[in-house]
């Protein structure tokens, strides 16, 4: 019983729950047949992946990677997380929402001009 405890104790929260928002987007991505369902479905595997990448770069323990003239630089260094994920998800972030707008107003053209909502209707179309 107690290496249970310790075991669920040691996992990472914020991997945990990263890891169940991209399965969960991944499901609705692969599962759901309407356009637009399938567009949040995206934003929500590609906030999970984020928080992925986050929890990857994340040392408990350690501080924001800031460097001022008050702090040794080399004692902060030993002190401080990893600052490129938290770099690589600042342009996900962004590369996310351009991709996700482009779901979207894709999705939107294809009903306004008379089609379906659903990826179902448009089995037939040749590249």
């Amino acid at each position: 019983m107690n290496d249970i405890i310790h075991f669920i104790g040691s996992i990472n929260p914020v991997a945990a729950s990263g890891s169940v928002l991209a399965l969960i987007g991944l499901w609705g991505v692969l599962a759901r047949p309407n356009l637009f369902k399938i567009a949040v479905a995206f934003s929500i595997m590609e906030t999970g992946v984020n928080l992925l990448i986050l929890s990857v770069g994340y040392i408990r323990g350690r501080t924001a990677p800031i460097l001022d003239s008050a702090v040794d630089t080399a004692a902060a260094v030993r002190k401080m997380t990893d600052p490129v994920p938290q770099a690589l998800v600042l342009t996900a972030i962004v590369i996310g929402l351009a991709v996700t707008a482009l779901m979207l107003s894709y999705a939107v053209r294809l009903k306004a001009a008379g089609g379906a909502s659903s990826i179902e209707a448009y089995g037939d179309e040749k590249w």
